[in-house]
């Protein structure tokens, strides 16, 4: 597996879930059936990073965020720092979403400027990418990804990264990218990974569920999975993480 030994299957829970909700999924959460294969991650909303870090870690749940600013601190109204999120035990944090893009219309410039925070800062980002639908029918999937990923340009190929291709068309929609897409996808994302001189985990985000994991997880170049909607649940997230330990042996 390029740039890891282990597949990683990390839960983006979004604007989901209260302190009484999360406490509940964390008791049904059973343990990881192999932790040497597959690394868990978890990122809530910022109001419960601090009081779910130690049930996480008793769990050997690595906590994340959904993203962050680029300033360490100042006058910022609203936004969280990548101090912030060390300091509430975080490794992990989501950066470049399609809904981060799409609603908040976050730039390149601007997820260059948090990749460079969040490493300053010890955080691993998770850079996300995905063509919409109207990309892929013209046959622009490629030309998308690639100006995501021209955030790498020049950047140093020792700072921990992990890369999620989400085309965004899957994301909460149901549909999810044939296997002959998604080995086509990210072979390209591999591809230009290699050209940008960096070495690192792909997953596959995308309306991954207990259902389709196993298959999606099976694929070449797939290093684990961006979950959504199936991380709410504690059943359902768990029988993920089991079929990627399935995709490992």
């Amino acid at each position: 597996m390029a740039g890891s030994t282990r597949c990683l299957i990390a839960g983006n829970w979004k604007m989901n879930g209260t302190l009484q909700e999360s406490l509940s999924f964390i008791h049904d959460l059973g343990e990881n059936p192999a932790p040497e294969y597959v690394e868990v991650a978890l990122m809530p909303p910022f109001t419960l990073l601090h009081p779910l870090a130690k049930p996480f870690a008793e769990k050997e749940v690595c906590l994340g965020a959904q993203s962050m600013y680029c300033e360490a601190r100042g006058a910022y109204t609203g936004s969280i720092s990548p101090v912030m999120l060390r300091d509430a035990g975080c490794h992990y944090v989501i950066l470049g979403h399609s809904e981060r893009r799409d609603i908040q219309h976050e730039s390149n410039t601007l997820i260059r400027k948090k990749m460079d925070a969040a490493w300053e800062y010890g955080l691993e980002p998770i850079l996300c990418i995905g063509e919409h639908l109207d990309d892929r029918e013209c046959g622009k999937t490629n030309e998308v990804l690639a100006d995501q990923l021209s955030v790498l340009e020049g950047l140093n190929a020792e700072h921990p990264l992990t890369v999620a291709y989400e085309p965004v068309w899957a994301i909460g929609t149901g549909k999810t990218a044939s296997v002959e897409q998604v080995k086509e996808t990210h072979a390209f994302v591999h591809a230009e990974l290699q050209r940008l001189g960096h070495d690192c985990r792909v997953l596959y985000g995308g309306s991954v569920n207990a259902g389709n994991a196993e298959e999606l997880l099976a694929c070449k170049g797939v290093e684990g999975a961006l979950v959504g909607g199936a991380s709410l649940k504690a059943d359902s997230f768990m029988q993920i993480i089991e079929a990627a330990n399935s995709a490992e042996n």
